[in-house]
């Protein structure tokens, strides 16, 4: 293989990435899978810090007074236990935009002080249910069974009202290319920016302002995490990588959605949270290094932790960076090997444009 096609991701890279992958982060819950984002990061920067709620900052270039922002969120969707019936179901609600179409038959895993307690979404057998009348996967029906007959041995178990309960999955890749997984949406993105720390290391880059690599927590409940993160870091620019929808499936409409493909590159985004001069930057970086790269616009909000950055502190000039991915909020969200290897060159490209004092006024 010629060293021009030689993939920038390692063997390491991938163990951490499928280890990442596998460990359950749920909103308000995240600790575990940020204490492994630590440990991974430690050998390519200089220092970290944690906030109040959970947001993981790794730091290049700490005393420096030019701050950059490098972020993704690190928040899965899962579900809530909030009712407990006498004879030993669970019903649940949303943490986040979890998809109560998917549930019925999913194994999931309780997160209790205990431990973890096994248990599934369960739904009635084809053979009960009347043609014609048969009812949809609601939050009203939906319901987890872990083996009790009774709340109280329910109970015994450790679980009770507020627990969180995650859909039980392993990592895996399709055909060679494809990265397969439960909350891909968004810790692929927060594997991005820790491989972009990587390089910067491992290639000896030195970066002329400070980097804050930033793995934000609830963002799956309304950017929270980015919100208050912005406030303690007060950085200068920032660029935000998350996922974006594949279009390609069946069910989709391109005239809706927009044309955009897993195997096509980073997507570049268009609206008005996106400062202008940050999108030429990346956009140049993209074409300069030949990384291909696909474009979208929103007509208002990029519904990521852009929008959070953008309107903070008077507006710090920021940009967004996606990945396409399919399968959004699902078990088996999907992404293409060679678009997450983009998307970490755009970003390390793009952060070898920036000086300190650049020019990023509106006109």
């Amino acid at each position: 293989m010629s060293k021009k096609n030689q993939s920038i991701l390692t063997n390491h890279s991938i163990e951490f990435l499928e280890k990442y992958i596998n460990n359950a982060a749920p909103t308000g819950f995240e600790a575990p899978g940020q204490k492994l984002w630590f440990n991974y990061l430690k050998p390519y920067i200089d220092d970290q810090f944690i906030d109040n709620y959970g947001t993981a900052v790794a730091v290049i270039n700490p005393k420096a007074e030019f701050k950059v922002v490098i972020e993704a969120h690190a928040d899965e969707i899962s579900w809530f236990v909030n009712y407990i019936t006498n004879d030993g179901f669970i019903y649940v609600k949303r943490n986040g935009g979890s998809d109560h179409q998917i549930a019925p038959s999913m194994r999931v895993n309780i997160h209790t002080e205990k431990g973890i307690v096994k248990a599934v979404f369960g739904w009635p057998a084809i053979h009960t249910r009347e043609p014609g009348k048969e009812e949809t996967p609601s939050l009203k029906n939906i319901f987890l069974d872990c083996g009790c007959a009774s709340k109280d041995e329910v109970e015994k178990l450790g679980i009770h009202v507020g627990c969180v309960a995650t859909f039980e999955d392993e990592f895996m890749v399709l055909n060679k290319k494809m990265f397969v997984g439960r909350a891909l949406d968004n810790r692929i993105g927060g594997f991005m920016i820790a491989e972009v720390a990587r390089m910067l290391k491992e290639t000896k880059t030195k970066l002329p302002f400070g980097l804050y690599i930033t793995n934000s927590v609830q963002e799956e409940v309304g950017l929270r995490g980015a919100e208050m993160i912005v406030q303690t870091i007060r950085p200068h620019m920032a660029i935000v990588t998350d996922v974006t929808h594949d279009t390609q499936t069946p069910m989709l409409s391109k005239i809706t959605n927009g044309d955009l493909a897993c195997g096509r590159g980073p997507v570049v985004t268009y609206g008005p949270a996106v400062h202008n001069t940050v999108l030429k930057m990346i956009i140049e970086a993209a074409q300069k290094n030949k990384i291909p790269f696909q474009r979208a616009a929103v007509s208002r909000a990029t519904g990521t932790d852009t929008d959070a950055f953008a309107y903070a502190m008077g507006g710090v000039p920021s940009a967004l960076i996606s990945l396409p991915l399919r399968y959004m909020h699902t078990t088996v969200e999907s992404v293409n090997k060679q678009d997450v290897e983009n998307v970490i060159k755009l970003i390390f490209e793009s952060l070898k444009c920036i000086k300190p004092g650049m020019n990023l006024k509106y006109f």
